[in-house]
């Protein structure tokens, strides 16, 4: 996520770091830098422009050509402008007294606008909701189908009809069925297009009416750069919009979607999807964004996170094995099932505060695949090879290799890696501590 401008900003702040004090000429280098950076990542120009100027306006001022530590003066500078270009604070779902609270998604076909509608109805879930799910995108019987789906596997109401039927009416059938299941919230998924027309406008308009939404929400597809922002505004001239989803955030090296949307449109982005699975999806926090950016990570959301994954339970258990150095083969594929919850691992590190910057040099380290593997050989092993990993002897190993389409110097490495995590968790088992540890690395 904003690989590219991530590396990019940082390169300019490492060549800050290493000067001392700045000059005026150190500050206005370095903010050419930080605009090449932003238009590279295909920032709408404008912004990119009043960004700038509002960087060298706080930076040129005393407190930072004076102070001993300038680099940090200019990164805490940064950080606080994109977190106003990119919104401020995070802009929450409106409340309302008297359910239930109506949900109108819109936006063009291809921007994840269906699976976008099942996510925003597991995460109200989540949060105590009671969601009905609309598919109200009558043009595409796919979209109907997909919804359908995707309210079975979990577990929430979808309200369909025949593809025939009109949207408008289908919408007002809708609110009649949220009454009956005392739905507290109802998100309904609209007809879009390849491409914004009269006709697309027209039906949204009528199921606007039927509706009566609380919340008008744009999905956009990330990748698509300015494009989205211009989709942005030719829906909120017509229909009003409350707020902006961001999808496929994940994988937008650049960036320059999510940094413009809201300075150009004056919209609000509420949700970003930052991949494929079902709970693949966050409130937007811009503070966070913008420190994740930045290389310095987002722990608040990775608390978040382990929270809504980790049993409280299962945890406990894991501590008093690492305590007693009895942590085998089976806890850590559990504990590896529970990370891959969580997100993939590349994401995770991006959340950890100077894990990022480092990560870019190890690609190898934050590898999703090699957890697949990983997780491929022991799910090979019997239940008691994972218990006891010492009676994998040659012939067992060579089993395991084919089972998981590996190799048997993959299974070596696994265990060999393994026996040295056990040796490290005994010695401190015994009190022998950070010593034992500075002596085995010796």
């Amino acid at each position: 996520m904003f690989d590219v401008l991530s590396d990019r900003l940082n390169s300019v702040f490492k060549k800050l770091g290493g000067r001392g004090k700045l000059s005026e000429k150190d500050v206005d280098e370095a903010l050419r830098e930080v605009r090449l950076a932003l238009l590279e990542a295909d920032v709408n120009f404008k912004v990119v422009k009043e960004f700038v100027a509002r960087l060298r306006e706080r930076t040129l001022g005393g407190d930072v050509l004076e102070s001993l530590t300038p680099a940090q003066q200019v990164i805490k500078i940064v950080s606080e402008e994109l977190t106003s270009v990119l919104g401020g604070e995070a802009a929450h779902l409106v409340t309302r007294g008297r359910p239930p609270l109506v949900i109108m998604l819109v936006g063009l076909q291809g921007s994840g606008k269906t699976t976008t509608a099942a996510k925003l109805a597991l995460h109200l879930k989540g949060s105590g909701q009671r969601p009905l799910l609309v598919a109200a995108d009558l043009r595409r019987p796919a979209a109907i189908e997909q919804l359908a789906v995707l309210g079975q596997e979990l577990d929430i109401p979808v309200y369909r009809e025949d593809a025939a039927a009109k949207p408008a009416d289908l919408c007002t059938h809708a609110l009649k069925r949220a009454g009956e299941l005392a739905s507290t919230c109802v998100i309904a998924d609209t007809g879009g297009r390849l491409h914004i027309d009269a006709e697309l406008m027209r039906e949204v308009e009528d199921a606007k009416r039927a509706l009566d939404p609380d919340e008008i929400l744009l999905v956009v597809d990330a990748m698509t750069g300015q494009d989205a922002v211009r989709a942005a505004e030719e829906f909120h001239k017509r229909l009003g919009l409350s707020g902006l989803v961001l999808t496929k955030i994940d994988g937008d090296a650049r960036g320059g979607a999510a940094l413009s949307i809201k300075a150009v449109t004056g919209i609000p982005v509420k949700f970003i999807g930052t991949g494929e699975k079902p709970d693949d999806f966050e409130i937007f926090h811009p503070e966070r964004l913008a420190s994740r950016i930045l290389g310095m990570g987002d722990m608040l959301t990775l608390i978040e996170k382990a929270e809504k994954t980790f049993d409280e339970e299962q945890t406990r258990k894991l501590e008093k094995k690492v305590r007693h150095a009895t942590l085998d083969l089976e806890d850590f594929l559990g504990q590896l099932k529970q990370m891959q919850q969580m997100g993939s691992f590349s994401q995770l590190v991006e959340m950890v505060p100077g894990l990022s910057s480092i990560a870019g040099r190890f690609p190898d380290a934050v590898d999703d695949r090699k957890l697949k593997k990983i997780e491929a050989i022991i799910l090979s092993m019997t239940p008691q090879e994972r218990r006891q990993p010492e009676i994998i002897d040659g012939h067992r190993r060579r089993r395991i290799a084919r089972g998981s389409g590996t190799m048997p110097q993959d299974v070596n490495q696994l265990l060999n890696q393994f026996r040295q995590t056990q040796k490290i968790m005994k010695q401190m088992a015994r009190g022998k501590g950070i010593g034992s540890l500075k002596s085995m690395l010796r």
